[in-house]
């Protein structure tokens, strides 16, 4: 889809659109949410100050999203060789900054050691390295992800398979609960100084899909002492979604 097009449609943004020229590309595919209610004692030690837990009547939420990334472009530039292209499965939760509301990443693992080094530096993001495969058999995307655990890392292992199981997609509604989690247009992040971070995105309302998914296992969520049923409570699936994205910056 061209830039202009995605730029064009903003009527859907719970929040105005950024200042200046967005930096990134980037094309998510056959991306899972599986969304979970957690216990909020497991959670609130990850929040750094500054940031306030958000919560759907009265419980904060987490989200793990598998994908295929690809593209990845930076803006005006040819692409990044060995950065283009590579499988990403990221941790999530909900919170604001002086009433803003955004994401949080708990992890962003990435089969891509070169994307992990640069959004490390570049966006003090929690990437971490891990070796990660998809396939598609007999109608299921299979998902398999193991952290890397050089640097003291805690093992975590993600292993799934997952479908969509309704072809008709929609948009979430205002004031729902998929609403509250999917439509989100910015990300914050904090560095070892602690301060903290801001980067706006923008793309069309996401297109989603009811979707299955089978565990087979899951010490990714454990991995961080988080406290959740095992089976996720909302589950939707993404074809495909073209994104743009803001330089990170001091709040």
């Amino acid at each position: 889809m061209k830039n202009r097009s995605i730029l064009e449609q903003t009527s859907h943004r719970p929040i105005p659109m950024p200042d200046g020229p967005w930096v990134m590309k980037q094309g998510w595919n056959d991306l899972l949410f599986a969304h979970w209610p957690v216990e909020e004692h497991s959670l609130l030690p990850h929040i750094p100050p500054g940031l306030e837990l958000e919560r759907w009547e009265g419980r904060p939420w987490i989200s793990v999203a598998p994908f295929l990334l690809d593209p990845l472009r930076l803006r005006g530039m040819p692409p990044v060789p060995g950065t283009r292209k590579f499988l990403e499965l990221n941790v999530r939760t909900y919170v604001n900054c002086s009433g803003k509301p955004g994401i949080w990443f708990l992890t962003l693992e990435a089969s891509n050691p070169i994307a992990v080094a640069g959004a490390h530096m570049l966006a003090r993001l929690p990437y971490r390295y891990a070796r990660m495969q998809k396939s598609h058999q007999e109608g299921f995307i299979h998902y398999v992800s193991e952290r890397d655990r050089g640097h003291g890392e805690s093992p975590a292992v993600w292993k799934s398979r997952y479908r969509a199981v309704n072809p008709k997609v929609y948009h979430a509604e205002p004031g729902t609960l998929v609403h509250w989690l999917t439509e989100r247009y910015c990300l914050y992040s904090a560095g070892s100084d602690g301060e903290l971070r801001i980067g706006e995105i923008h793309h069309l309302p996401w297109p989603l899909q009811e979707a299955g998914l089978w565990i087979e296992e899951n010490s990714l969520t454990t991995s961080f002492g988080l406290v959740h049923d095992p089976e996720p409570a909302l589950l939707t699936y993404t074809p495909r979604l073209e994104v743009l994205l803001w330089p990170v910056l001091k709040i």
